[in-house]
C-alpha cells in the first residue's frame, strides 16, 4: 500500500456513499439488504454509481456487499449457493465498471481515442475493495452504530457468521477486502482470526466507527482495536469510517501512536441515523466544500487515504480529489 500511495503522489481517494447515490437514482432501499437489494433489482444502478465515483476521482471503489450476507439472502428465500453467487456479483459489477472507465477515460481507451471522460490519467490502477459490513449491519436494527450485540453474540458466533463471506470475497477477484464500520473489539478479533485460520491472501483494511472521537462505537479502546489490526500481516491499512468529520482528526492522532500502516478515513456527513425510523436526521451535517478544509488537516495529522461514507456524494469525492491533487506529497512509512 505504501508503494501504491507513492505512485499517486502520497495519497489515494476512496469513493463515497453508495446507498445515498442509489436512492438519488430512484432505488428503494427500505429493505434489510439495503444497497445489496440492487444486486437483485437494479444492478445497472450500481454500475452507474461506481462510474460516477470513478469520474469524480476515486482511486478505490467499494462493492455493494456491505450488507450482503449469505444469511441475509437465505432469509429472502435464496439458497446458500445463490447467496454466494450474489456476493461474487457485487465484485463483478465493480470490476466491469472499472473496465468501462478504463475504456472511456483519456489514456485508457483501447484504440487510443479520447472519448471524453473527465478525470486525470492515473499512473496506478483503480482498486476494487470488497466491502464487509458488521454483524449489526445484517441485523438492520441500528446496532452497527452501537456495537452492542448482547452477551449471546460471542467471538465464535461472529466467526461462524462471517467466515464463509470472507472466504467467498477473498476469492472473488477483488484487489482487497474492506472490513468496514467495525463497532467493537470482538468483531475486529473475529475478522483477524478468520483471516489467519483460513490463510486469506487478499490484503485488507480494518475501518472502525466512533461516536465520541476517543473510542470505537461500543466504548472499546481505539488503541486495543488498532493493536488487533496492526498485528494481522494481511491488514495493509487501517482507519475510521461512518464517523462524524469533527472526530476524525483526533482519531488519526490516536491511531498514529499504535500502528505502522497507512491510515484510511472516510467519514459520513455528520448527520445522525435514526434506527427506528430508518432514516438519516439532519443535524450538523457537513457540506461537500467543508471536506476540503478537513482533508488538509487530516493529511497533516497522518492519514493517506480519504473518502466519504453515508450521505456523501460524487461531489464530495471530487472536492477531496481536487485538494489532494494540489497538495500531493509522498508519504514516509513510520
Amino acid at each position: 500500500m505504501w508503494e501504491y500511495l507513492r505512485r499517486g503522489g502520497g495519497c489515494a481517494v476512496v469513493d463515497g456513499g453508495l446507498a445515498t447515490e442509489l436512492e438519488r437514482h430512484g432505488a428503494d432501499l427500505n429493505d434489510p439488504l439495503w444497497s445489496a437489494k440492487c444486486l437483485l433489482t437494479s444492478p445497472h444502478l450500481i454500475t452507474k454509481v461506481h462510474l460516477d465515483y470513478l469520474k469524480a476521482g476515486a482511486d478505490i471503489i467499494t462493492t455493494a456487499s456491505y450488507q450482503a450476507t449469505i444469511q441475509g439472502f437465505e432469509a429472502k428465500g435464496f439458497s446458500s449457493e445463490e447467496g454466494e453467487a450474489l456476493l461474487l456479483k457485487s465484485v463483478q459489477i465493480a470490476l466491469e465498471a472499472r473496465d468501462i472507465y478504463y475504456e472511456n477515460c483519456s489514456g485508457f481507451s483501447r484504440d487510443g481515442t479520447d472519448i471524453g471522460y473527465e478525470g486525470n490519467v492515473r499512473n496506478r490502477p483503480v482498486l476494487v475493495a470488497a466491502s464487509i459490513g458488521s454483524y449489526g449491519a445484517y441485523l438492520a436494527d441500528g446496532s452497527e452504530y452501537s456495537g452492542n450485540y448482547g452477551e449471546a453474540v460471542t467471538l465464535s458466533v461472529l466467526k461462524e457468521f462471517h467466515r464463509r463471506r470472507v472466504q467467498v470475497l477473498a476469492q472473488s477477484g477483488a484487489d482487497l477486502i474492506a472490513f468496514e464500520t467495525i463497532p467493537n473489539k470482538i468483531e475486529a478479533q473475529a475478522y483477524a482470526e478468520i483471516m489467519k485460520e483460513e490463510d486469506i491472501k487478499t490484503p485488507a483494511w480494518f475501518s472502525f466507527s466512533s461516536k465520541d472521537g476517543v473510542n470505537v462505537a461500543n466504548g472499546d479502546s481505539i488503541f486495543n482495536c488498532a493493536e488487533i489490526a496492526n498485528s494481522s500481516k494481511n491488514v495493509i491499512a487501517m482507519g475510521v469510517n461512518c464517523t462524524a468529520p469533527r472526530f476524525i482528526h483526533g482519531l488519526i492522532q490516536s491511531l498514529k501512536k499504535v500502528i505502522d500502516k497507512p491510515i484510511v478515513v472516510y467519514p459520513n456527513s455528520g448527520e445522525t441515523y435514526d434506527a427506528t425510523r430508518k432514516k438519516w436526521i439532519k443535524s450538523e451535517g457537513v457540506i461537500d466544500e467543508d471536506f476540503v478544509s478537513y482533508v488538509s488537516k487530516w493529511r497533516e495529522a497522518g492519514a493517506s487515504l480519504f473518502g466519504g461514507c453515508c450521505r456523501t456524494t460524487p461531489n464530495t469525492i471530487r472536492a477531496i480529489s481536487n485538494i489532494l491533487a494540489e497538495e500531493s506529497v509522498s508519504p514516509t512509512p513510520n
